[in-house]
């Protein structure tokens, strides 16, 4: 089931990004941080992918409009 928007996917996307480019600029600084911003960025790209994210599920939340 959708319940993610098509904004939050955009925002999500952006989020993805900036955490990879963090973990990317910052690696040799991070250590095993760059490890957990990289998982990071992939979890927030496979949700906005898949436009399900299971913490909303969790929570009853959708950002879709209902029909």
């Amino acid at each position: 089931m959708k319940n993610v928007s098509n904004i939050d996917k955009i925002v999500r996307y952006v989020i993805a990004f900036i955490l990879a480019a963090i973990a990317y600029k910052f690696q040799p600084e991070l250590g095993i941080w760059y490890w957990a911003l990289f998982i990071a960025s992939i979890i927030v790209i496979a949700t906005a992918m898949f436009n399900f994210c299971p913490i909303y599920r969790i929570f009853g939340i959708s950002t879709c409009k209902l029909k």
